[in-house]
């Protein structure tokens, strides 16, 4: 099993606390941590989201995922820099393969692209977007991964669809990586997602029950067949809420301080919903053993890549520790 991390931005409420200033410091510093050689993290990871969650506020900072890959791929040199994922409404695809295929440039060819249809109507219909309906949204996803694919594999894009049209878009330099950045298609969509991952997909990112993981996967596998591409190819990915302590008492600790630093903000309502993401099928909360237990029974049913989102990474990097100490090598 591979690993990936997420570096804090704020989304999540992960830098309450911090003054705006020292924010780049506290990211860059974890990025370096992980990009370090023997810290057992292969990817580190944002989310592509302008307002927090479980609730927008007007105070607290998110920072913007595609600023922060440019300074990931300029101040690391070996780990590698996702989305989670990037929303393909909220650019222009012909310019966002621009703006990728610059970033896999300056990163040395380590760039991964994390897309798909968006969710988050607050920050769409803030920003002007809309919120249009998911077939359209979805629509618009499959198009602008046809424009991404043919930007990145030729040089230029053409594209007269229905949701985007594109004559002749120079993208120039192409990304380093011989084949195009990778495409991470995020999302369990059965009809589209899934289809659109089993056409272009290097990588799928899902979660759900182990029940509904292995659901998705065979819906997966059918869009393959069909299609006459390769399921075995393609690597699935789930994201995990991880909290790890060096037994139940600690779990507790560190559960009711991150707690406590975020109730101020959040209020109770928004806060048990914040903390109830930690106990969801998605987490992996517990000690070493009880983590590493749970992603074992994934990897038995073909995880191939964890990325763990650490809601104390920015405050306490001790459960980053543990888990690259005792997890990883349990799981490798």
């Amino acid at each position: 099993m591979r690993f990936g991390m997420f570096v804090p931005q704020g989304w999540r409420h992960d830098l309450v606390g911090i003054e705006p200033a020292e924010h780049w410091e506290v990211m860059h510093s974890l990025a370096s941590f992980a990009d370090a050689a023997d810290s057992g993290w292969e990817s580190i990871w944002v989310y592509d989201h302008f307002h927090t969650t479980p609730v927008a506020t007007a105070t607290e900072a998110t920072h913007e995922a595609w600023t922060l890959m440019a300074a990931y791929a300029a101040s690391t040199s070996r780990v590698r820099l996702g989305q989670m994922c990037t929303c393909m409404s909220y650019r222009n695809p012909a310019y966002l393969a621009k703006v990728a295929a610059s970033v896999d440039v300056i990163s040395g060819g380590r760039l991964e692209m994390g897309i798909g249809g968006g969710w988050y109507e607050h920050e769409w219909r803030a920003y002007g977007y809309g919120f249009p309906p998911v077939g359209d949204r979805l629509g618009r996803l499959r198009e602008g991964v046809e424009i991404m694919h043919q930007a990145w594999t030729t040089g230029s894009a053409t594209l007269d669809g229905k949701h985007y049209q594109v004559d002749g878009a120079i993208v120039q330099p192409r990304p380093l990586q011989a084949d195009g950045i990778p495409m991470w298609i995020a999302g369990g969509g059965e009809k589209v997602t899934l289809k659109i991952a089993a056409q272009y997909a290097r990588y799928t990112n899902f979660t759900g029950t182990p029940a509904e993981f292995t659901h998705k996967s065979e819906v997966l596998r059918g869009h393959c067949e069909a299609l006459g591409t390769d399921f075995d190819a393609i690597t699935r990915t789930s994201n995990f809420n991880t909290v790890i302590g060096v037994d139940e008492a600690d779990v507790a600790r560190r559960l009711e301080a991150i707690e406590a630093r975020v109730a101020p903000f959040l209020g109770p309502d928004k806060t048990a919903t914040y903390m109830g993401d930690l106990h969801s099928p998605n987490a992996a909360v517990g000690t070493p053993k009880q983590v590493a237990a749970r992603l074992a029974e994934r990897r038995e049913l073909g995880l191939g890549y964890a990325i763990h989102y650490f809601p104390e990474a920015a405050y306490d990097r001790s459960g980053l520790e543990l888990f690259a100490a005792e997890v990883m090598p349990a799981l490798r």
